[in-house]
């Protein structure tokens, strides 16, 4: 169960990115003429981190599950870390990269097929699901406990910080019992059989849903943000750095 050398690739990359921003120039992130260095290094750290939590997330339900009874997890190579063992390269890392882009909302990306007849109990399938978004607030926190707490530079604050805040925001969202996301998945095993079905049978549009009325309905988009940075900054996370990383991350606007 060694780290794949694709997602240690990824790390190496994310740690790249992070050296370009603390030595990007954060002075010029109020001017027009932005330091392309600093522009550079937020948007190949958040990218690059945010590909490697979702290979975390999608670890953490193979290692549940493997745990819980699913041995196949293993013969899948889910429990390697390697990020394509969990996706389809468009749905799952292209797209929501490219919602990310343009929308700074972290759509949810990869997939693990999990054996839940092979779990022991009810109770085992739901904290398969839980794991993965878990994985997302201990990530989130830890990054903003080290922003708390290490002396680093002004570009690398704000990317850690963005990028913290962006692992609260994935929490949030595939908390929620929708079917597709990994709240529905938790409260699914208790449900009656007729719920089941109709989630199933929504599963696949929902989450596009979701994220549709997230971008054209404002307060929904507002209540989102709100809870995130509510929670965030619970964790002790700097809000203004996160809101300036955004900013440096949408470099264009």
């Amino acid at each position: 169960m060694r780290p794949s050398p694709v997602f240690l690739g990824i790390l190496a990359l994310t740690a790249a990115g992070g050296v370009m921003a603390a030595f990007g120039d954060i002075n010029t992130i109020f001017v027009r003429d932005r330091d392309p260095l600093l522009i550079a290094g937020v948007v190949i750290f958040v990218a690059a981190g945010w590909v490697a939590s979702l290979s975390l997330h999608e670890f953490g339900h193979a290692m549940v599950a493997y745990r819980g009874g699913d041995y196949s997890v293993a013969h899948k190579g889910y429990l390697t870390l390697d990020v394509r063992k969990y996706t389809d390269p468009v749905l799952s890392i292209i797209l929501p990269l490219v919602f990310l882009i343009i929308g700074g909302i972290p759509l949810p990306g990869g997939a693990v097929w999990i054996n839940r007849g092979a779990l022991r109990s009810r109770g085992t399938s739901s904290w398969v699901s839980l794991a993965g978004p878990l994985s997302n607030l201990a990530v989130g926190a830890a990054v903003a406990l080290v922003v708390a707490l290490v002396p680093m530079s002004g570009g690398l604050v704000i990317a850690m910080s963005y990028l913290a805040l962006l692992q609260i925001v994935t929490f949030i969202l595939n908390i929620l019992p929708i079917p597709g996301l990994d709240g529905w998945g938790a409260i699914e095993p208790y449900l009656p059989p007729r719920a089941r079905e109709i989630g199933a049978q929504v599963r696949p549009w929902a989450p596009i849903i979701l994220f549709a009325i997230l971008w054209f309905v404002q307060p929904a988009n507002a209540a989102l943000w709100k809870g995130s940075y509510a929670l965030f900054g619970a964790f002790g996370g700097y809000v203004d750095g996160a809101q300036i990383g955004f900013s440096v991350f949408q470099f264009w606007k």
